[in-house]
């Protein structure tokens, strides 16, 4: 019979005390940090194992011992743990012990640590589990948080995030409102005044996918009173060239002004998937003049 590892011997130990009855002197405050301390000590060994499953586990059990004590700080960073070692390979758990940590955070009104563990769930949905729509609201809500907090920064990321997924989800008017909002909390700092054109064009981008060249050359218009340098950058002038090619139906201009924005600034993922997707409805007929 193989002898059993340190991991399990602490986990034995930690169940118990957990299932203990304390004696007439023992609170059971005390059994259950003791405990709580065993799940944890337990834990770390099916750690150095690469049992993260087992780790995940003696680390939620750890929580749950300490939420029995009355101890929700060292429950909050419990789950956490949990969700750490469930990351590597457990997704649906990770987010799970997560969204307890969060529970545990803003009822101590620690939304900037909720926001940051927010936004894990977020990176859980898109990467592992390629949930967008999920994915989306998380970022929406840790961006909301973020800013509660006054941490526009990394609130603008989120919501940043949040804009493109709401365009891949084909949700135009959700995802211009978003490139806008960060756009103009962008515009006051010298710092991220530069990034400002790229929201204008992937905003542009999303209203003439959305059919709609009308609200394009408004919006367009009122980037440029916002910013008078904007109508001079490449961004505005591509955007201004696809519309323009759109209205006339002419895919060889189209693609011809894709190309050459192209060859200067090269195409991420995003904008090559919105693009097919205004190609396609040229090659169809479909963009109308709305």
């Amino acid at each position: 019979m193989p002898s059993k590892s340190n991991a399990q011997i602490l986990l034995e130990k930690a169940d118990k005390k957990a299932n203990s009855s304390g004696g007439w002197f023992t609170s059971s405050s005390s059994k259950y940090e003791e405990a709580g301390d065993l799940y944890q000590q337990a834990a770390n060994a099916f750690k150095l194992e690469k049992l993260f499953k087992e780790a995940g586990d003696s680390f939620a059990r750890e929580a749950e011992c300490r939420e029995l004590g009355g101890e929700s700080n060292e429950a909050a960073n419990a789950w956490w743990n949990a969700s750490k070692a469930y990351k590597k390979g457990f997704p649906d758990l990770a987010i799970q012990a997560l969204s307890q940590t969060i529970v545990h955070l803003t009822k101590g009104g620690r939304f900037r640590q909720a926001a940051d563990r927010e936004k894990e769930i977020g990176q859980i949905y898109l990467q592992e589990a390629n949930d967008l729509r999920k994915a989306c609201d998380s970022f929406e809500r840790a961006g909301e948080w973020y800013s509660q907090e006054d941490a526009n920064a990394t609130a603008n990321a989120c919501f940043k995030d949040a804009a493109d997924l709401h365009a891949e989800l084909e949700e135009y008017p959700q995802a211009i409102q978003r490139y806008e909002q960060v756009a103009n909390h962008s515009l006051p700092s010298p710092l991220t005044k530069y990034s400002v054109k790229e929201f204008w064009l992937r905003s542009g981008l999303c209203a003439v996918a959305m059919s709609d060249t009308v609200t394009a050359r408004r919006n367009l218009q009122k980037y440029n009173t916002q910013d008078v340098t904007f109508s001079s950058t490449r961004e505005a002038k591509f955007i201004t060239a696809i519309l323009e090619a759109v209205e006339n139906g002419d895919l060889e201009n189209f693609q011809g002004s894709v190309f050459e924005f192209d060859q200067v600034s090269k195409l991420d993922n995003w904008k090559t998937n919105i693009l097919l997707k205004i190609k396609r409805q040229l090659e169809d007929g479909g963009v109308g003049l709305t």
